[in-house]
């Protein structure tokens, strides 16, 4: 017992100071991508091209980048020559709808509290049952992540659960898979009302790179009433816990700039 005592001494404390500061993130962090005004050369189509989800493109109102379709490869920065798409270090890419992960120049991710009611219920006890509905276990890897000692998840009144009658709502990752939609309908049902649902990763928004094919059904948007969009392939832990977060109305700060 002595010599346990001492070692938790010698470990110290490791939970991230999250949100009061931001924890240190790695040297190749990949963020938020930043898109900035300014002509294209005629006809140029070189971010778009390299692009493995279709996530660029341009209109009338000039280069855009759906955020909810991006796996944040930053192939798109390599190829493009004028320097207009750049990824930066910021953490911060949920979004509580889907036109909100739009993005242009200029563009600011928010994230509303949940409505009043269902604050009052859940901003301090908030407990997610999540589904794996046909993921690659990345974006699961990091969920899981969260409950660690580090991040220490329970700390803000959310946890995930066994069970759907026992959850608030649902976290969903993967593609939902054909034969994963009515598991995932069927447990989304068992949570009682009013309940969450938190689609996380970029395939659980669109499909991600699995988009059209005729197994997968186009994420969990097409299906279920998604409160709150956390993108990325996968996210990072701190992408997640900063979007659940603002979704229980507890302010998380900005990176530096």
């Amino acid at each position: 017992m002595l010599s346990i005592l001492l070692e938790r001494l010698r470990q110290g404390h490791r939970t991230v100071a999250f949100p009061r500061e931001l924890p240190p993130l790695p040297r190749r962090y990949r963020g938020l991508p930043v898109l900035t005004d300014g002509p294209c050369a005629p006809g140029c189509a070189s971010c778009a091209g390299v692009c493995p989800t279709g996530a660029l493109g341009a209109d009338a109102s000039g280069l855009f980048l759906d955020l909810g379709r991006c796996i944040l490869c930053g192939a798109c920065a390599e190829a493009c020559p004028g320097g207009r798409v750049r990824f930066s270090r910021d953490h911060r890419l949920a979004s509580g709808t889907r036109e909100g992960l739009i993005l242009r120049p200029g563009t600011r991710l928010e994230v509303a509290p949940l409505d009043p009611g269902r604050l009052r219920l859940f901003a301090r006890s908030l407990r997610l049952r999540q589904i794996c509905a046909g993921g690659c276990n990345a974006c699961e890897a990091d969920i899981n992540v969260l409950t660690t000692i580090v991040f220490d998840l329970g700390r803000f009144g959310i946890d995930f659960v066994a069970s759907p009658r026992h959850a608030d709502g649902v976290a969903i990752t993967g593609p939902v898979t054909r034969n994963m939609l009515p598991a995932t309908l069927a447990t989304h049902a068992a949570v009682p009302d009013p309940r969450v649902v938190v689609a996380i990763g970029t395939c659980a928004i669109s499909g991600g790179l699995f988009a059209g094919s005729p197994e997968t059904t186009g994420g969990a948007t097409p299906h279920l009433p998604v409160d709150l969009f956390i993108p990325g392939c996968p996210p990072h832990p701190l992408t997640i816990l900063d979007g659940l977060l603002r979704l229980v109305d507890i302010k998380t700060p900005a990176p530096a700039p």
